[in-house]
């Protein structure tokens, strides 16, 4: 039994990635990685994680803090309002800072069924779907890039085990800025105005999640963070919509 100790609530715990393994003779050559059930080993292309104590053998002793915790620590917004002459332009920002982005790989990773039990009977989910990015970049036998995006395929759970453990792997940065609302509006003369009685008409062109500034790329990264203290789904939430509205406020 191990204590943890003077950790921020929600930190993850993993392993330390170095990198993948070049191919299976250096797999075998390395501290013993035995995860899930088939007892095989790691082999090319898995990760290869660091033996923090040095024992020779890959398992929780050498799991450490990793990342942030699984909520943004800091959540901010600001806002702008101009005028010039008749037109005016608004714009409202939110983000969110220090947080870290797990990407939860036993739910991304493809051609793998997700296997649950529920009521003594077995649901089998659809295979995941491969994500293109990892489709272009991932370790195989004709590319053993250590440093892949994603590392080797496989069709099992128990085949591809080594690579879903928590670890450093699937750390993003979850830090981002959004221009959450933007509205343009023009304020129509009172001269075109007094013939139809109106006290005033303003014009306006409105959207809502226009810009996402964030170093993430693969999906949206605001989804992914934990801020309910339920298991986010990474790729396969819905994603934030972007809206658009154009109409025109009149004043009797």
């Amino acid at each position: 039994m191990r204590r943890r100790t003077g950790q921020n609530l929600g930190q993850r715990w993993g392993y330390i990635a170095e990198r993948l393994f070049v191919d299976d003779k250096e797999a075998a050559a390395s501290p013993k990685q035995l995860f899930g059930s088939s007892g095989i080993g790691a082999r090319g292309g898995d990760i290869k994680y660091r033996d923090v104590n040095q024992d020779g053998i890959i398992n929780s002793a050498d799991m450490v803090p990793i990342g942030l915790p699984n909520s943004p620590q800091i959540n901010y917004g600001f806002g702008v309002t101009v005028n010039y002459k008749s037109f005016d332009l608004g714009l409202r920002f939110t983000g969110q800072a220090r947080a870290t982005l797990y990407m939860y790989p036993d739910q991304i990773s493809p051609f793998i069924r997700d296997f649950t039990v529920q009521g003594g009977s077995n649901l089998v989910g659809a295979p995941a779907q491969i994500l293109k990015a990892f489709a272009d970049d991932h370790w195989s036998e004709d590319n053993q890039n250590m440093y892949a995006l994603y590392p080797r395929l496989g069709t099992l759970p128990s085949e591809i085990a080594n690579n879903t453990q928590s670890s450093t792997w699937w750390l993003r940065s979850g830090s981002l800025l959004r221009l959450k609302f933007a509205e343009l509006g023009y304020s129509l003369p009172q001269r075109w105005l007094k013939r139809a009685s109106f006290r005033g008409a303003r014009i306006y062109f409105s959207g809502t999640n226009l810009i996402r500034f964030s170093s993430f790329k693969l999906w949206e990264p605001e989804l992914s963070i934990n801020t309910s203290g339920n298991r986010p789904y990474s790729a396969f939430n819905y994603p934030l919509l972007r809206a658009y509205n154009l109409g025109i406020n009149i004043q009797l």
